[in-house]
């Protein structure tokens, strides 16, 4: 590969790409002055045809149009059939098989998956390559077999070494949610100036203080981004609609709904008045333990210690928690809103993800709501491509 100037923008592939959400924090990064994104990408690889023909709407003309888009397993992928060079591969294999919300298979085929990234690795041998997963990734046997594979004289990866592997809180790094990551690093052991590449430096903290940050030698950071002021301030207090525009698209070949932009996802669900009424019951920050037993069910009046989260309000003044793929779902978590008597739409969970109100969707409420809980927080990944230009154009 030939040498890149200091201008150059750094070409990247993403592997289990979802709708784009790693992508999107990379090409959001620009060098001071700049307005044209630091980050270039060459390639993607997505199973989900829904996800991949969102990254298709949003990406596919700077991939130079939707060949370099693959919309099916990644074992049939080969990436030296297509001459694909790149400096950085990103990429988050499926991570239900050893979730904490997973029934933790260790058999579980998808925790295989990261193989086939590696062999992806091995064929393109990029400067850097960067693997993002749930927290508990880092305590699972396949991360072990990955470092392994590092150390090894003879491992798969002995032509790489991981230089970062811990977990990264989205809200360190300005995001309104305080979703916990597991963010593996690693660099070609040939590049020897990559040696010293890190984490991005934490710009934000909880319980910090902005005036703190104004006192010489005092810490910097910035304090945690609540939601409220940051997401539920600029969306419509009702959802007036409970379905998407109708449309359809087929960037990819397929039909499906869409093209929405972000702002056409203010949808709200059908509730019963029952649902109606536990929702009116629940004050500011509160959750399943404050609706009256004429309300509630058998299972939370006997179950009092249980999540708290369960039908509860994110907090206005606070980070939101991790939007999953039914953040709909009040049920499932502290997913309804501060205020109205609602649960968070994919507009604000899109938002809380970091998306900005232009990006395009394609696919069902369901589809789409998968897209958004499984993409990478935007801010994190941005503040992830701001260290990695860093190492390589200095």
């Amino acid at each position: 590969m030939a040498a890149d100037s200091s201008t150059d923008p750094i070409s990247i592939v993403d592997l289990f790409a979802g709708c784009g959400g790693f992508t999107q924090g990379f090409h959001s990064f620009a060098t001071s002055g700049s307005t044209r994104s630091a980050f270039r990408s060459v390639a993607a690889v997505e199973h989900d045809i829904a996800a991949a023909s969102t990254y298709a709407l949003n990406f596919s003309e700077e991939v130079g149009g939707t060949d370099h888009i693959y919309a099916g397993d990644i074992e049939d992928w080969h990436p030296e059939d297509l001459g694909i060079e790149a400096e950085v591969i990103l990429g988050g294999p499926p991570c239900q098989g050893f979730s904490g919300l997973g029934k933790e298979d260790a058999d579980d085929p998808r925790n295989k998956l990261w193989r086939e990234y590696l062999r992806v690795v091995n064929t393109i041998k990029p400067k850097i390559f960067v693997i993002e997963n749930v927290d508990r990734f880092l305590r699972s046997p396949e991360f072990a077999l990955l470092h392994a594979a590092t150390e090894k004289p003879d491992g798969e990866l002995r032509d790489y070494r991981l230089v970062e592997f811990s977990v990264l809180n989205s809200a360190d790094y300005g995001v309104p949610q305080a979703r916990r990551r597991a963010i593996v690093i690693a660099v070609r052991r040939d590049l020897k100036e990559l040696d010293d590449l890190r984490y991005p430096r934490r710009t934000h903290g909880k319980g910090a203080k902005a005036e703190d940050s104004l006192i010489p030698g005092a810490d910097p950071l910035q304090p945690w981004v609540a939601v409220g002021p940051e997401v539920f301030a600029r969306t419509p207090y009702w959802a007036l609609t409970t379905s998407l525009p109708a449309r359809q698209c087929a960037p990819l070949g397929k039909t499906l709904p869409g093209v929405f932009k972000t702002t056409d996802l203010h949808v709200g669900r059908r509730p019963v008045e029952l649902s109606v009424r536990r929702y009116m019951s629940i004050p500011e920050g509160g959750n399943r333990h404050d609706i009256p037993d004429e309300l509630s069910t058998p299972n939370w009046i006997a179950h009092k210690s249980g999540s708290h989260d369960v039908m509860g309000r994110m907090y206005w003044d606070r980070p939101s928690v991790t939007i999953r793929t039914e953040f709909y779902k009040p049920e499932k978590g502290r997913y309804l809103h501060p205020r109205a008597h609602r649960p968070i739409t994919h507009y604000e969970a899109a938002l809380i993800q970091g998306f900005p109100p232009d990006f395009k969707w394609c696919g069902s409420k369901v589809q789409i709501g998968r897209q958004i809980g499984n993409a990478v927080p935007v801010g994190l990944s941005r503040a992830i491509a701001g260290t990695i230009h860093r190492a390589l154009r200095g």
